[in-house]
């Protein structure tokens, strides 16, 4: 069952089902995701409302709708005959969607100087109507992105607030993870803490969400991540197995395992309802500094201070690809929301776009003059955002490489960047103890 009820961008109407077992299982409506492409379908099945999506990562603008609905069909016993018409308008508007030539310039909006002490991190909730900054002054702060109001400042901590995150997509908590070894969970409305979560022996240094919202990770440099129960306040599991700390932290979609990237050079793959190790990962011959699932779960990407970044096969662990040419650490790894292309961010001041089925490299980012420490591609996969040491953070064709846009006025290095889903709005966060909001 994927996890897309949340993540639906707009509602329609119900769709009455025609056969006996869609008819039983009661399908009440269709709701559209636009990023990544996907029809979301609830329905009532023992008197309780559930929902199941079906992903068109492969959707294009060239897709013939029709045979594709009658595909799906085949598949989907809650696609009934009286489905079809409205089904293949809500695909024909994902393709409209996905056909849109977009020339979308950023100008600064707003420069907050958010804290006393430099920023750590900085997180958008899913729409970007909100942002949060953590901070070496051992707070987070939640702020308007359109007024550039302060709403909070979560005060608690005891030590430097390092990660931070929204429970998006519904983006009604905040996780942040600190220094003085402790995660709090947050109500983005109040400000209230809802949970301490104690238990780890060193520093918290990430942290993630399910997309489910129904547990929060924490990787510490006590060698070991946490998952704690977000209703309860408990935790559920401590995994334990690497001999180094943890630095990188991430769910799959459906919720079901958890990947954890260590110092130690390796990649724990987790089942999440038994918190039993699945899988390390064994071939990077440095740090990892960053791992992700794509989105449907079927592969990991990892980047190394080895300077490689490799892919692997999500179910059997299996090494699938070392893809080369950095001539420095690779930073910042991700996968565009399709989970077609690969983004890499080096150290040697340069980005590259990887083809996940080919392996090819398929676009070089050349320009900073510094090292890139991350890069993210917008919900739709044809821009790429990177910040760097050299002050700038720059926004490029995701399928040429061509740089599109110089986003300047930070003073000291940009160690943070976010789109938010719809990919109108960005924000920048540096050293200089200030962030920008840019539209």
């Amino acid at each position: 069952m994927s996890s897309g009820g949340a993540c639906a961008q707009a509602l329609f109407g119900r769709c009455r089902g025609d056969e006996p077992r869609a008819a039983e299982m009661g399908p009440r409506r269709l709701l559209l995701r636009y990023f990544p492409p996907g029809i979301i379908l609830e329905y009532v099945e023992d008197g309780e409302l559930k929902t199941r999506s079906i992903d068109l990562l492969d959707l294009s603008p060239q897709t013939d709708v029709i045979a594709l609905v009658e595909e799906i069909q085949k598949e989907e016993p809650l696609i009934t005959a009286s489905c079809k018409e409205h089904v293949i308008r809500l695909v024909q508007r994902l393709q409209e969607k996905l056909g849109e030539q977009e020339d979308h310039k950023f100008y600064l909006s707003k420069v907050l100087k958010a804290h006393i002490l430099p920023l750590t991190n900085v997180a958008f909730n899913k729409s970007g109507s909100r942002f949060i900054t953590g901070s070496y002054d051992r707070t987070c702060k939640v702020w308007d992105t359109a007024s550039g109001e302060e709403l909070h400042t979560l005060e608690g901590h005891k030590n430097v607030v390092y990660a931070i995150a929204f429970n998006n997509p519904y983006g009604d908590k905040i996780a942040t993870g600190s220094f003085d070894k402790t995660c709090k969970l947050w109500s983005t409305e109040t400000g209230k803490c809802y949970h301490t979560f104690r238990g780890h022996a060193a520093e918290i240094v990430c942290l993630s969400f399910n997309l489910q919202s129904t547990l929060v990770a924490t990787g510490s440099m006590d060698t070991t991540a946490k998952l704690w129960d977000i209703e309860k306040g408990e935790e559920v599991f401590t995994l334990r197995g690497h001999s180094a700390e943890i630095v990188a932290l991430s769910f799959n979609t459906t919720g079901d395992r958890i990947i954890t990237g260590s110092f130690d050079c390796t990649v724990g793959v987790w089942d999440v309802a038994t918190g039993r190790k699945l899988h390390i990962l064994i071939g990077h011959r440095g740090e990892i500094s960053s791992a992700q699932f794509n989105w449907d779960c079927s592969l990991i990407v990892t980047g190394s201070m080895d300077k490689t970044c490799m892919l692997w096969n999500a179910l059997s662990g299996a090494h699938i690809a070392t893809l080369t040419g950095h001539s420095d650490e690779i930073m910042d790894v991700c996968f565009d929301y399709a989970g077609q292309r690969i983004a890499t961010a080096s150290a040697d001041g340069s980005g590259r776009v990887y083809n996940a089925e080919t392996k090819e490299c398929i676009a070089k980012l050349e320009g900073h003059g510094g090292e890139i420490s991350k890069i993210c591609f917008n919900p739709k996969g044809n821009r790429i955002l990177t910040a760097s040491s050299d002050k700038t953070a720059r926004l490029w064709d995701a399928a040429t490489g061509h740089c599109l846009q110089i986003l300047e006025g930070h003073t000291d290095e940009i160690f943070s960047c976010a789109f938010n889903y719809k990919g109108n709005i960005i924000i920048t966060g540096s050293k200089d103890n200030t962030c920008r909001v840019w539209h």
